[in-house]
C-alpha cells in the first residue's frame, strides 16, 4: 500500500496534496512530458479520466524532465500546454524527478512494488529497446523509470497492481482501470 513517507505531493502552486485524498479510489500515477513522442497519450488519459472519474478514478500527472529534456517549460507552461492542447482536467503536480537521488519518495515506493518487466512487443518497443541499450546496457535489470509516460495503477486499497511502460497500448491501460472500478 502507498506508504506514509510518500503521502504528500507538491501541486502546481506549491500546495501539498495528500495521497489520502485518493483513499478508496483507483488511480494512475504517470510521469509526463510535453515534448515527447508519447505526449499524445494525454488525449487517451483525458478520455479515461472523463469516462471513469465519476466511478472513483483519478490520475496524478507528474511532469518530469529527466528524459532528454522533454519537459523543459515551467510548471505553469506545462499546465497551460496540457489544458489548452489536450483539455486535461486531472491534477498536475510540480515537475519532479522519478529516478536518482532527488526522486520523489512516491516513485521510490512505486518502483519497489512494480519493477521493470520489459517494453513489450511491436515497433515502438523495439525502437525503445535499441535506444535504451545504447544509453545503459543494464537497463533491463533496473526498476528505474525508463521513459516518459510510464504508468502505475493503484487499486482502491492503495495497492500498486500494475506498471505500464509507455509502449503499452492505452486500450490495455483502460481495460485494467475498468477491471478495478
Amino acid at each position: 500500500m502507498i506508504q506514509s513517507n510518500c503521502q504528500k505531493q507538491k501541486a502546481l502552486k506549491n500546495e501539498e496534496i495528500s495521497l489520502k485524498t485518493y483513499e478508496g479510489k483507483v488511480f494512475l500515477v504517470v510521469n509526463t512530458a510535453t515534448g515527447c513522442g508519447f505526449t499524445p497519450q494525454y488525449k487517451d488519459l483525458e478520455e479515461m479520466y472523463e469516462r471513469y472519474h465519476d466511478r472513483g478514478f483519478e490520475i496524478i500527472d507528474i511532469p518530469c524532465n529527466q528524459f532528454m529534456n522533454q519537459a523543459p517549460g515551467t510548471d505553469e507552461e506545462i499546465h497551460e500546454f496540457c489544458t489548452l492542447r489536450y483539455k486535461t482536467q486531472f491534477p498536475r503536480m510540480k515537475k519532479s524527478d522519478v529516478n536518482g537521488g532527488n526522486e520523489l519518495p512516491l516513485y521510490t515506493f512505486l518502483k519497489s512494488q512494480k519493477g521493470f518487466e520489459g517494453l513489450g512487443k511491436g515497433m515502438k518497443a523495439a525502437a525503445m529497446n535499441l535506444m535504451l541499450a545504447k544509453m545503459d546496457k543494464n537497463y533491463k535489470t533496473s526498476p528505474d523509470i525508463k521513459w516518459n509516460f510510464t504508468k502505475f495503477l493503484v487499486d482502491r486499497n492503495g495497492n500498486v497492481t500494475q506498471r505500464f511502460e509507455p509502449t503499452e497500448d492505452m486500450k490495455h491501460v483502460a481495460e485494467a482501470v475498468e477491471k478495478l472500478l
